[in-house]
């Protein structure tokens, strides 16, 4: 049997292909999140610890219910399963 040269790294999109992505996003986040500013939201380039630092300020959300937020967001507009 032949060996498959396909390394996990290959199915990871680039930063290019996430902050594109995210680009195409920036509505619905401004919409999650409208107390964040779109030039914040853009600036982010969708860095989820950024992120989930600017929610948990902004609302004042616990750490974990920051990340869960950022989770759940990418699950349904990040995702490369689409």
């Amino acid at each position: 049997m032949k060996k498959s040269n396909i390394t996990p790294q290959d199915y990871l999109p680039s930063m290019g292909e996430i902050k594109a992505r995210w680009a195409l996003q920036i509505g619905a986040a401004k919409h999650t999140w409208n107390q964040l500013t779109e030039k914040e939201l853009l600036e982010s380039e969708g860095h989820k610890v950024l992120l989930v630092d600017m929610i948990q300020e902004r609302y004042l959300f616990t750490r974990d219910e920051s990340n869960r937020q950022v989770n759940r967001f990418f699950e349904k507009h990040m995702s490369w399963r689409h």
